[in-house]
């Protein structure tokens, strides 16, 4: 694909124009020529990278390429309604929520506030979960992670990459940051600094080591404004804290149920500049190894470990791993006074007392490697 870009404006002789040529030897700021030949025609691509700094012809590149009607411009954001009815109104639900949990904007009260409200951060991963909804067969994103800081944006774009892949289309992604081209993975780069092209091979996300610590309840704090539930400590716990270089960045306490042969976890966080990175479910499984290993204070008599979840995202990933197996799932809550009954009587439940509200509660158990 061969692309010519040619601008051209007014040659201006004011003063001040007259200036700046002699001053710094500039003969004309009239016209603006770039020519890239790129060899995806005969290829099959998803995403393609146009980098490089302001003024370099980016946005014509990706205009020559697609069009104007192909760049991604969500202005019609709704101000009365919340971003979870705002996304794809007539779509499925479990696409829509699936779509946010998979571009790292897992906190569910974030769904419950109306766009113009989010951080900028928020709004950058919301306007990414909308547009894999959306899944137009191609599209240009202007400006990609240039309004949010270094770190959403490296997993931002890990985040929408996998979720983008997904789809049929094709992505032009134009950006004047070189540090998110490793997160993104690439099948194309063609950086308007150098006029080089490089194709997919060259790029490889970087790897991070995520360490796990025992520690107490002190934690919880830290953690609980972004669980996507209002609840305190649980009674009899262990906690543990995975960390990125010191970076506390995820969350799991996990108490005994020994009288049905295992444990539960429970409270499972993950910070939200941390999320879309791949960390919850390697966290939760880690851990989950270690008991039915034996490795806990309860030695061999943990065999299992149960997990409840309401989140959408965290139960379709569950349901795609092959380590867990789902044993249960309830409409809504079961009655807190009649399950404190139940348990009186010696009678387990592995339905959460949630009151009684519409809460759609899935029940997990891990099974650790398949041999």
């Amino acid at each position: 694909m061969k692309i010519e870009v040619h601008n051209k404006c007014s040659d201006f002789n004011s003063y001040r124009a007259a200036r700046v040529k002699s001053l710094f030897n500039a003969e004309s700021g009239a016209n603006f020529d770039l020519i890239a030949d790129l060899p995806i025609d005969d290829t099959e691509w998803k995403i393609g990278v146009i980098v490089g700094p302001s003024g370099s012809g980016k946005t014509s590149m990706g205009r020559t390429m697609f069009g104007d009607g192909a760049f991604y411009d969500p202005d019609d954001w709704a101000h009365d309604k919340p971003v979870i009815d705002s996304i794809s109104p007539s779509g499925d639900f479990d696409a829509i929520t699936g779509a946010l949990a998979a571009v790292g904007l897992g906190s569910v009260p974030t769904w419950l506030r109306p766009f113009p409200v989010l951080s900028n951060g928020e709004k950058f991963r919301a306007n990414l979960a909308r547009l894999i909804c959306e899944a137009p067969p191609r599209v240009v994103v202007d400006e990609f992670t240039s309004v949010v800081d270094r770190q959403i944006a490296k997993f931002g774009a890990l985040a929408f990459q996998k979720s983008w892949r997904r789809t049929g289309g094709q992505a032009v992604l134009l950006s004047c940051h070189y540090d998110i081209i490793e997160w993104v993975e690439p099948d194309w780069v063609f950086d308007t600094a150098t006029g080089k092209y490089a194709g997919r091979s060259l790029w490889r996300r970087p790897k991070f080591d995520l360490e796990i610590y025992k520690t107490n309840g002190s934690y919880w704090g830290m953690f609980e404004p972004h669980h996507y539930l209002k609840l305190p400590r649980m009674v009899a716990a262990e906690y543990f804290v995975g960390a990125v270089d010191g970076e506390p960045v995820c969350h799991l306490a996990v108490a005994p149920r020994l009288e049905i042969g295992g444990v539960r976890a429970c409270r499972m966080v993950v910070m939200p500049e941390w999320q879309g990175a791949g960390i919850g479910v390697r966290f939760l499984n880690s851990i989950c190894q270690w008991y039915v290993d034996g490795n806990s204070k309860y030695g061999t008599r943990p065999k299992v470990v149960y997990f409840h979840t309401s989140h959408p995202g965290l139960v379709a990933a569950l349901r795609r791993d092959k380590k867990w197996i789902q044993v249960s799932a309830s409409l809504f809550g079961a009655d807190k006074a009649s399950q404190k009954q139940r348990e009186k009587s010696g009678k387990a439940s592995s339905v959460p007392g949630a009151g009684g509200h519409f809460r759609a509660v899935q029940g997990f158990k891990y099974i650790g490697e398949v041999k």
